[in-house]
């Protein structure tokens, strides 16, 4: 066999793999992002109580407002968009976040809660509530339970 013979084979070879790799980025990449990330909007009520408004638009989440009563803060509203991995929150604690395959998820400890956001479900210091629009959910501040996750470093 001569070496022209092994060269064609193998630049053929080399372009089939590439070919197939930017196929499966490509639909990878896709998957990935198609559903894009949650929408957390950290503001206060008018009474200066700290709440957050949870946005989801592909998965028909909209304006699902945490409000944490008996604390109160001055902080302007702040919008974060969860896409990337390196994220501050304007009040609490970011505990874990994923945002492998979007939305991903995102766990907050938030005076004293915790809080998670899966796309399936809103799970409030560990109890699952249906995502339903519109809704709003009061929880009274608590010190945090050193038995909870700490927060990401």
């Amino acid at each position: 066999m001569n070496s022209d013979g092994i060269l064609k084979h193998a630049a053929r070879a080399f372009v089939i793999a590439l070919v197939l790799y930017a196929a499966f980025f490509s639909c990878d990449q896709h998957l990935r992002l198609r559903k894009g990330p949650w929408q957390i909007t950290f503001t206060s009520e008018t009474n200066g109580h700290p709440a957050i408004i949870v946005n989801q638009p592909k998965l028909n989440i909209a304006n699902v407002k945490i409000v944490f009563t008996g604390q109160t803060i001055t902080n302007a509203p702040r919008t974060i968009i969860f896409d990337t991995p390196v994220q501050q929150a304007p009040f609490g604690k970011i505990i874990f976040f994923d945002t492998t395959y979007l939305p991903g998820t995102v766990t907050f400890g938030l005076f004293g809660h915790v809080i998670e956001l899966l796309p399936r479900t809103l799970v409030i210091d560990r109890k699952e509530c249906p995502w339903q629009s519109n809704s709003t959910f009061s929880l009274p501040v608590r010190p945090m339970n050193p038995a909870e996750p700490k927060a990401m470093k």
